[in-house]
Order: C-alpha cells, then structure tokens, then sequence
C-alpha cells in the first residue's frame, strides 16, 4: 500500500502504459533497403507468383513501347516506365490478370553507328550485324538492371528484342500481310534523307531546329512572250518580262524544272524600267520594296490564266512550266510563285507528276552524301551547303538575282547527328496511305475512323494524333542499312514487278529468319528459293524502317501464339508513351494494325509529357540540370522517384530538381511516419483474436474506418482513370488531416492510457489495423518498396519471408461504412474537426503568448449557438479528448465576450491555464489529482486504468 509519505514517481507507472513499439523504423534508408528488397522479389519469383495468382481473371495489357537500346536510361525513361510499372500494379490490385511484358528496339543507325565508330567502317556487312547484335545486348543488359532498380515487376527473364529471330521473322510476316492487303508498292518519291545517315529518315527522326539560310529572290526570263501577253490581256509586252520566286535553297534550283502559281490568286505585271516582272498583285509593294525597285502596274489576272506558259532557267538552258497549284501562298516575304524542283520536295513532286511528268523526266543532281554529281555544270562535286554562296554568286552574275539576304529559320534536322536533311527523291518502298485495302477502305480512312475509336488520355492526343493522320505523305518504310530486318522482296530485272508469289515467298523466308535470324535473307541464294526463275529476278538488300520493327510487335508479341501473347486478340488495352510517340510508335503502330487488322493495336493511349528543370528548361548536360535516375535512387531512393511521378501533372512538362525531389521525400517522411504511427500502436494486437466488429467500435473509430472506405472508392476511381496525382493527394491529405491532423492525435491518451485489452483500446487498434492495410494497398503500386516494408510489419502478415507480398493483394474488402442515419455520421465528425482546427488554432495562439504550456495544460471554454452547443454535447464528458484539453466547457455564444472569434460560424473560444494539477500518467490537469490516497500524482481515471483497477469506459472517442 501506497501512503502520501512514499509517492510514486513516472518510472513507476510506465509499464501500466500501453507504449508504441515496432520494428518498422523511422528512417526509410531507402538507398540501401531497396536493393535487398529487389533481391527478395527475385527469389520469390514475383511476377511469376502474381500470373499465377491472377489466373483467370480479366486481362489487361499494357503493351510496352521499346525504349532503343543504346546508352544508360535517362529521367524521361525513369517516367515512363515508372507510369507504366504504377498502372500495371494498380491494374493487378483491381483483380485484373495484368501482364507486363518489356521490350526493347535494338536495330537501327545509331547502334550501327556506334559499332562503326568503334570498329570502324567498311565491315563485312555479316560481321557489322553481329558487332551490332553484340552491342544492342550489352545495351538491353544494362538498362534492365536499371528498370529493375527502379522497382518496376515485369517478365524481366523473358523480354522481347526487336533483334530476336521470332521478333525478326514475325516483322517480316507483318510485312507480308501488308504486301497482302495491298498497302505495299515501290515508288519515286521525295523522302527526308540525312547526309550522315546515308539513309531516308521517317516522319518521326525528323526534329526541326534553327538554321541560317539564304533567302534569295530569283528572276525566270518568259520564254513565251506572246502567251504571256495574251494571258494578262495585252496584245504584246512592252518589255523583256519576267517571274520572280523566293526560296530559301538555293542548292535546289539547279534540280528547277517547273513553276507555280495559285489558280486564285490574281497577278500583275508590274513596268520596273527595265523590265516587267510577274508578282501577286497583293505582294507588289513588299517586293518592289524588298527589290530596291519602283514599278506600276499595268495588267493583272488570275492565276489559271497563267497555266503552262514556259520561263527560262536562270543558269541552265531549259525551260520551266507555270503550273497551277494550291499549296502555293501569299505570305509576307513571298512573291506568290514557287520556283519547283520535284525531286526536292513532296508538293512539288506531286504537281509534277500531275501534269505528266514521268519519273525518268525528273532531274536529280544531288548523291546521298549530299554532293552534287560530278557532270553537273558551274557546281558538280561541290557538297550544297557549300555550293550555296556560289550559287547565289552565279544568279547574280546572271542577272537573275532580285534580292538576297541571311535569315533565321525554323527548319529539319536529323534527330540523331542533329545536321539539316532534304528532301531527295530515291526509289523507296512506301506503304500507301490512300490504297484502298482489301475492305475497301483506305488506310487513312481506316486510321481515322481507329482515331475516333481510341480513347485519349489526356484528350488533346486525339486532335493532334488525327491532324498527323489525315496530312501525313506515304509511308517510306525503306532503309539503306545493314542492321535491320530485310524487305526480302525479288524484284524482276526487266518490268520492276515483284514476283507474283511475293506473299509466299515472305513467308518462307520468315521461317528462316526464325531460325537463322536476318543473316538467313542476306546469305540466301535466291535459286533456293526461285529455282531456275533466279536468273530473272533481282535480291532486294533495303531494310525495314525501325519504326515498322516497333510499329508490328503487336503483330508477333500480343497473339496468343507468342510466348508473350494473350487470348485476347492482337489489341492491347493501353499504349502509354511520350507526347513524341503521335509521330512515332503510336502513329506506325496505328497504321500497321489498321493494315494487318482493319483497326489500332490499341483501345487506349496515354501521353506524358517531357522533364524539365524547376525553371521549365530542357534537360542538358551543358547546363548541369540534367537529373540522372541513378544518382537519384542512390542518393534518395527509387521511391522517392516514383512518388515524384505520381506527385506530377504528367500531362504536361514534368518539372524535376534536386530541390523539388526533396521537397518529395519530405511527403515520403509524411506518408512513412503515418505508418509507422499505426503500425507501432498496433503492438500487442491479434486481429484474429482482439479485432471487434464494426458496430461494436467506439463511434470515433468507426468513422475513420468509414473514411478510409470513401477514400478507397475514390482511389480506386483515380487509378482506373490513370489520376495517379489524385492518388497522390488523397492519400497524403488523409495522412495530414484526418489522420495526423485529427485521429491519430485523439486516440493516443485512450491507446497509451486505457487498460491493454480494453474495449476502448481494441476498438482504436480496430481501426488503425483496417486502415493500414487499405493504406498500404493504396501506396503499393507508387511506393512499392516502402509497401512491402509496410506490409510485412503488419500483425498477421508474414511478409515476403514467408512467400507474401502486398503486390500480390487485391483491394482492402474489409472496411465498413457507416449508415446515412448514424447519430455521429459524417457530417457529425465533419463538423465536430472543423471545430477541433479553429480550437487547435486558439491554443496555439495561447501557447505563443505564453497563456498555457501546452493544450493539455489548458481549459478551453467554447461559446457557441444552439446547433453547435447539441451537436458538441453528445460526447459528453470526452469532448475534452476529442479536443486534447484538460477540461471543455460549453456557453451560450453570447456570453463570450472576450473570447476569441473563429473562421467557424457560431463559434467563439476562451482559452486559460488550468489551476488543476497535472496527472502524472496521462498528463491531464485534473481536480482530484493529489487527493487520492494511494495514487497522489494520478487522476481518478488513471487509478482506475491501471491492471488491478475496473477501467475506463469509452462510448465515442
């Protein structure tokens, strides 16, 4: 027995506190858990596990667009693949049987570029295909580990290469079903080609950047005087008469063979002196003024009336055609004329050969090292950038140069040596985009009508997908490479037709490549496969373009044949890419599957936008705001990386910094010290023996397990919907308010104070235990390292040790919700925090000013109206709990004169001291704390909380 004369101190009452306690530690240390935890996942066979486990279910497929693979991965590849690996995973925590099959494109320039640079050129071509299948290895080797590091689940063991034999021979079979469908032919026509390539460009390796250009203003002499007169109405030119164009390549008009002029527009001659000059009458006075000329105009007429009419070449002695054409415009700085050299560009081409030309009438002077043939005259030999100023020297001393000035120009590049391209016009294989196919059906129109099929994420995709579609020229799928899949064609040596059974003959050599890989077609005697018709046929050497080799893996990755296929069909629910992939691996794929199918390969399309600095700049290693991925997980941590993902607006740019990363791992430490919070006051608790049931918790607990099932159905919304920053915030603002700034604070004197097996501490660990396995569900396929770690810490659950994972759970099922009549619902709670937050307020204004030392110290008086005062009163005595003060009094709202006013309407609080002495055990300010005999330093609660006592009884908080 306890007497006045021996008090207790704290050190005596500690071990009648239920104190939290957990192994899960405060400190994430994610750079070196992290791997370990990957280590685990390995062995444990994860992905395999979560087939298994999923078997059956509905599927859904997330096709992956293949990184290429040549150096390290960089924060765009961190993006998206992280995206990727966060769908996937939400995906599975859904139900839905959700595959994840990587994959990569390992043929292509760079790679052989990179393997001439280090063996040289001039290899055997069979030698420089294994020195490149060798390297695009090592490359895919590499960037695994990484994407593994990162976190993301998938078929690692079992990727699909672009370079494997299968991948190779299904390619050529997805070529044959094109050829099939009519969509194949080989044609003349104007491509991007690069110098330092040596090879066409697709639409997609084609960025545009700035360059310096001569814009010259060039004069054509009219060959046909009479018929220029009659035209603009006169019965002969006073004059010499000419026509003037503006260009900003002059390497091109050696390669002139016509003119255009717009059939609407209306025309002048215009009297100079010394000559007449045909210009669109709206451009005159910007001309004359750019020519440093005056002139009258003395006839004008339409365009049409233009038609045919010769001019001569201002170098050469030929002439030049007026043709009509309505690409031809009037901006500012024109002349209304475009000079036409059709093998130098698409629109020029095409008016051409819409008057008659034939291809074998096409001059073309330029090689595809960008040198102008030998026995061209004033310029041969000379590379045309370098031929420019003479050519510009040339005009002049001709006569024919108007003007000439230095601009800067938005204008192509090759995306790879960054240089300018042309258009040059080569014998290449298109696939047609206004061929009608064997439905009837162009492949435009059955592009377009894929388009509107397709569901965008976010929605302008569609717009900018659809403009690209509906503009775009044929499809050059040709190359004039060694590393890439051959267009095993045999072309005959006289009529240039492929051979009638081209289809068939494709397919053969699609089983060879199977075996044997690309070698098999460039080794092949044709007489092995043409027998004595060998003789007459011609071995196509062109590869594919890479764009077909990732544009057709639906075609042998999806089908359920493939090891990696589904039985769902050759349509993946989503592809998920860059905002660059409209032009790339969206666009190619759009079009090989409408060829191959008669629809997308897709249902779905996502688009992210790119990274940049906190102040909007592009990453560049010249600038240093280059954030490497791999820095990152060692230094922060690869959760850390993919809460940043989650935590940005990926529809548009993605701002990425150190400072901003840190600003991230300070919600990581949010998120991380709510967990622990719930799982260290799980101490001690048995869910199979302690948990109570939903309508026997206290009414506080049931509405925090109440909220935590609104939040689920609203987070399992956000991830449907791929709003993985909606997650983002719902889960962090449940973790800062509800939780930190409310619950959790509540309940701590009745989880440490009541007695262990108390209805009213089993009913908060209740509570804590349903929210943390919703919660680590939540964050699981965002903070997937940090879930697992969560998981396993979690009573009941063995974690990885024992062959469980929380990647291998579906959705939290056991949270409850409280009925819409609850007499403390959710809009009871909801009013009864937004009353604790003005309160919390007035404390801590009080403890500022150094009214009270803490909230516990003090005694809150609330003045409140007659709704407030009803509402407050049904917790009774423990609204001092709710408020974490010693003592809460309710007044009329009128008698709080000196209290203070509050942003709650009906609501005015007084704060003082208590004069009561502190309990201490649960550290209230009570009156009785001194006056019990046996415990002086306890208040009566404590007394009755401790082992030997009947305990406490709680009705709501």
């Amino acid at each position: 027995m306890m007497t006045t004369a021996d008090p207790r101190t704290m050190s005596d009452y500690k071990h009648t506190l239920n104190l939290p306690e957990t192994e899960f530690p405060m400190r994430g240390m994610l750079p070196k858990r992290e791997p370990a935890r990957v280590e685990q996942w390995q062995k444990l066979d994860i992905y395999q596990r979560l087939r298994e486990a999923r078997q059956g279910q509905e599927v859904f497929v997330l096709h992956d667009g293949p990184p290429y693979a040549n150096g390290s991965i960089h924060i765009g590849h961190a993006v998206n693949k992280i995206l990727k690996d966060i769908i996937v995973k939400s995906k599975n925590l859904a139900g839905f049987d959700a595959p994840y099959v990587p994959g990569w494109d390992c043929h292509g320039l760079p790679i052989e570029h990179k393997v001439e640079t280090t063996h040289g050129k001039h290899l055997e071509p069979e030698k420089a295909r294994a020195l490149c299948r060798e390297y695009a290895d090592e490359q895919v080797k590499g960037q695994l580990q990484d994407f593994v590091r990162l976190g993301v689940v998938g078929d690692w063991d079992n990727p699909y290469r672009s370079m494997e034999y299968a991948n190779e021979g299904g390619e050529i079979r997805a070529l044959a079903d094109m050829v099939k469908g009519g969509y194949v032919f080989k044609g003349l026509k104007p491509v991007n080609w690069c110098f330092d390539c040596g090879s066409a460009l697709a639409e997609a390796e084609v960025e545009y950047a700035d360059k310096k250009s001569d814009a010259i203003d060039v004069a054509f002499t009219c060959a046909d005087d009479a018929k220029l007169a009659a035209a603009f109405g006169l019965d002969s030119l006073p004059k010499p008469a000419a026509v003037v164009i503006w260009t900003t390549t002059p390497w091109t008009i050696p390669a002139n063979q016509a003119l255009n002029v717009h059939p609407e527009f209306n025309y002048a001659l215009v009297d100079t002196g010394e000559r007449l000059l045909l210009l669109a009458e709206e451009l005159v006075e910007s001309c004359l003024e750019r020519f440093g000329l005056s002139g009258e105009v003395i006839a004008t007429a339409r365009g049409e009336r233009l038609e045919l009419i010769e001019f001569h070449h201002p170098l050469y002695e030929r002439t030049a055609p007026m043709y009509l054409a309505d690409y031809v415009t009037s901006d500012e700085g024109s002349t209304g004329i475009v000079h036409s050299a059709p093998v130098h560009g698409v629109d020029d081409f095409d008016s051409c050969r819409r008057y008659g030309m034939d291809f074998s009438d096409f001059i073309s002077v330029v090689k595809g090292d960008g040198v102008y043939v030998d026995d061209l005259p004033l310029f041969g030999g000379m590379l045309i950038w370098k031929a420019n100023p003479k050519i510009v020297e040339a005009l002049s001393e001709a006569g024919a140069l108007m003007a000439h000035k230095t601009i800067t120009h938005s204008y192509m590049h090759c995306w790879r040596h960054k240089t300018p391209v042309i258009y040059r016009a080569t014998a290449q294989w298109f696939v047609g985009m206004d061929i009608p196919g064997h439905d009837g059906r162009t492949l435009r129109e059955s592009a377009l009508e894929g388009i509107e099929a397709t569901e965008f994420t976010p929605g302008w995709g569609k717009a900018r997908l659809h403009s690209m579609i509906a503009n775009r020229p044929d499809w050059c799928i040709s190359r004039q490479r060694n590393w890439g899949v051959p267009i095993p064609f045999f072309l005959h040596k006289e009529s240039g037709e492929l051979h009638p059974q081209t289809v068939e003959l494709t397919e053969k050599v699609a089983d060879l490549v199977d075996r044997d890989g690309i070698d098999a077609w460039f080794r092949l005697d044709p007489a092995e496969l043409l027998g004595e018709e060998a003789s007459q046929y011609d071995k196509v050497t062109d590869t594919l373009d890479v764009w077909f080799d990732s544009g057709t893996t639906h075609r042998h990755v999806l089908r359920g044949s493939h090891p990696h296929g589904h039985q769902s069909g050759p349509r993946a629910d989503l592809y998920l890419e860059g905002s660059d992939q409209h032009r790339g691996w969206f666009h190619s794929s759009l079009l090989t599957g409408c060829a191959i199918d008669g629809h997308p390969p897709y249902r779905g399309l996502l688009t992210h936008g790119f990274t940049v600095d906190a102040q909007g700049r592009k990453m560049s290693k010249s600038m240093g705001n280059v954030v490497a991925p791999q820095e990152v997980m060692d230094k922060l941590g690869a959760d850390i990386l993919r809460l940043w993902v989650a935590s940005t607006d990926y529809s548009g740019e993605m701002a990425v910094s150190d400072e901003i990363l840190k600003r991230t791992a300070d919600v990581y430490r949010r998120i991380r010290n709510t967990a622990r919070f719930l799982l260290a006051n799980l101490n001690g608790f048995d869910p199979e023996r302690d948990a109570l049931a939903f309508d026997d918790m206290l009414a506080l607990d049931q509405w925090v397990v109440d909220r935590a099932a609104q939040l689920q159905a609203r987070i399992e919304t956000a991830y449907d919907e791929y709003r993985f920053l909606d997650v983002y915030q719902q889960v962090h603002g449940f973790c800062a308010r509800e939780l930190g700034g409310f619950y959790l604070d509540v309940i701590k004197d009745r989880q440490y104070t009541t007695q262990s097996d108390s209805q009213a501490r089993r009913s908060a660990q209740t509570a804590l235990y349903h929210v943390v396995q919703a919660l680590v569900r939540w964050v699981a396929p965002i903070l997937s390292f940090t879930a697992e770690e969560i998981f396993e810490n979690i009573p009941g659950e063995k974690g990885l040790a024992e062959g469980r994972s929380v990647l291998l759970e579906t959705y939290y099922t056991g949270l409850s919700t409280l009925s819409d009549d609850a007499s403390m619902g959710r809009d009871f709670w909801e009013r009864v925090l937004t009353v604790k937050q003005a309160v919390n307020k007035c404390l801590e204004d009080a403890r500022n000013a150094k009214t009270i030392k803490g909230s516990l110290a003090a005694e809150v008086t609330l003045h409140v109206s007659d709704e407030l005062d009803e509402l407050l009163s049904r917790l009774g005595d423990e609204l001092r709990f709710v408020m974490l003060t010693s003592e809460v009094h309710l007044a009329p709202l009128d008698q709080g004169v000196d209290a203070a006013e509050t942003d709650v309407e009906g609501l005015k609080v007084a704060v003082r001291a208590s004069d009561n002495a502190k309990c201490e055990r649960c550290w209230h300010h009570r009156p009785e704390v001194g006056s019990l005999p046996e415990h002086p330093d306890l208040c009566s609660r404590c007394v009755s909380n401790l082992p030997d006592g009947p305990g406490e009884v709680r009705h709501y908080a």
